[in-house]
């Protein structure tokens, strides 16, 4: 039920946040609208003044250049001044300030509104530096050209930012909106209410306005300068010099906004969430415990005990009663091939053993065919030769007895083959010599049977030189071996 219901709760979800991303759409478009409404008046101002620049930049080298420009800021409201610049930034023809645009903005070669116009900008607003003699005022100037496109200078008018005062009176605006402009870097030129454009924690306005110059408009949610949360939308009014900005409280959680999109989701939730908790009760009893169980079961095989059963699955549903009969058929033919591995496994070292007990038989058998052919023998040489090759027959024949007398018949132990071996070869020579007096000192090591032959035929070699060179001059001869690994070398 809960997987049927599932398709629903998705399309409830899915429609929810379809509903969410309409009204964070339509919230944006509303407060983009609305800040271009709350400066309306300043646009209006700034397109007018364009207007202005453009048909007065023709006729703005005449003799009574002066008087005219005087006269249109006297006519017209929102203007302190306007001026025609020469293409070297001096100030050719200006209204009643004879001086021109003073300090730091005429001559204007090096000032940077002029610089932009000469480098191919049509439009550049800008704050009028305080020192040019204008209170907070913008600076607007167009670009004009002579006849073949080439630089002729510019058209500047003065407005005081007063004139540019947003406007908060339309009743479509959010309750409680403030709105302000800025220019390109985010500094405010003029605003509503300053505290509200001033960001907690010390942000700047700056990250908008990159956002708004990229993507025309922005939307973004910061807390003022007092902590209140609020919306904030831009966009641009005049290039990328001038923007309009509006800040208006956040909607809540509570909000009807918030709300209406998630009560599409809250029934079909409701739905899901209760056939899934029947599912999920129905599911332990019936089957999750009976898994569990079948689980510690598989747990207790994993650790090699195969004689646990299943038995309790035989009052579960069918299909877990499936499930332990498998269980149980694996246990069993785990368990036989086990024993079928144990018994081939004992076979195989049974028939090691005979056979290693049958090659020291044989080689035995070589020894003592070897020891009567050497009593037959009169020539010393010959003797001596036979009696080297017999010891050394014997020695292979005593690895092949230690390695089937031993636990193990993968290996043999070091200390014990050595004590043999040593006391076999003094004691073949039992009779034609001194008394030997031999010590072993050896590790008990596991030494692999490949390694054997070499360390007994070395052993043989070095006891029979001691025996021919050694014991002859010494009247107590004493033979001592020391054996000990290191590194998985064995040294003797």
């Amino acid at each position: 039920m809960a997987m049927a219901l599932l398709p629903i709760f998705v399309l409830s979800l899915i429609q929810t946040q379809a509903d969410f991303r309409r009204q964070a759409e339509d919230r944006q478009v509303d407060l983009q609208l609305a800040a271009e409404r709350s400066a309306s008046d300043a646009k209006a101002q700034l397109d007018s003044a364009q207007v202005l620049l453009r048909a007065l930049s023709p006729d703005a080298a005449g003799p009574y250049c002066a008087a005219r420009l005087t006269a249109l800021v006297g006519r017209l409201d929102g203007y302190e001044g306007l001026y025609r610049i020469s293409p070297t930034g001096e100030a050719t023809c200006a209204s009643d300030r004879q001086g021109g645009l003073r300090s730091g903005v005429a001559p204007a070669t090096n000032a940077p509104w002029f610089q932009r116009l000469r480098n191919g900008e049509d439009l550049v607003v800008m704050r009028a530096p305080e020192d040019a003699g204008y209170h907070a005022a913008l600076i607007v100037a167009t670009r004009a050209e002579r006849p073949m496109g080439r630089f002729d200078g510019a058209m500047v008018a003065v407005i005081p930012l007063s004139a540019l005062q947003p406007d908060l009176n339309d009743p479509a605006l959010p309750s409680g909106s403030q709105a302000a402009l800025t220019d390109g870097g985010g500094r405010i030129l003029t605003a509503s209410e300053a505290g509200v454009f001033r960001l907690s924690g010390g942000d700047d306005l700056a990250g908008w306005v990159s956002r708004a110059r990229a993507q025309g408009s922005a939307v973004f949610e910061a807390r003022d300068a007092s902590g209140e949360r609020r919306d904030y939308a831009g966009a641009a009014l005049a290039g990328g010099d001038l923007y309009a900005l509006l800040s208006a409280p956040s909607q809540g959680l509570l909000s009807w906004a918030r709300l209406n999109p998630i009560g599409t989701l809250l029934l079909p939730l409701g739905a899901w969430l209760t056939a899934f908790a029947a599912v999920m009760l129905l599911s332990e009893r019936i089957f999750i415990r009976w898994l569990d169980y079948l689980e510690r079961v598989a747990a207790i095989y994993a650790r090699g005990r195969f004689s646990v059963r299943p038995l309790q699955a035989m009052n579960a549903p069918a299909e877990i009663r499936t499930m332990a009969k498998t269980l149980d058929e694996m246990a069993e033919a785990i368990t036989a091939r086990d024993r079928e591995l144990t018994d081939a496994l004992a076979e195989k070292d049974a028939l090691m053993r005979e056979i290693h007990h049958r090659v020291k038989n044989n080689l035995q058998i070589i020894s003592s065919l070897l020891s009567m052919q050497q009593r037959a023998l009169t020539d010393a040489p010959a003797k001596a030769a036979l009696g080297d090759t017999r010891q050394r027959i014997s020695a292979l024949a005593l690895i092949y007895r230690t390695l089937y007398q031993s636990a193990d018949i993968r290996h043999a132990d070091a200390r014990e083959f050595l004590n043999e071996l040593v006391g076999q070869l003094i004691a073949s020579e039992v009779g034609r010599g001194p008394v030997v007096i031999s010590s072993v000192d050896a590790d008990s090591l596991h030494v692999d049977p490949d390694k054997l032959a070499p360390l007994a035929l070395w052993l043989v070699e070095a006891v029979t030189n001691a025996q021919k060179h050694a014991f002859a001059l010494n009247a107590e001869p004493h033979l001592q071996l020391a054996a000990v690994q290191r590194e998985g070398v064995l040294l003797g």
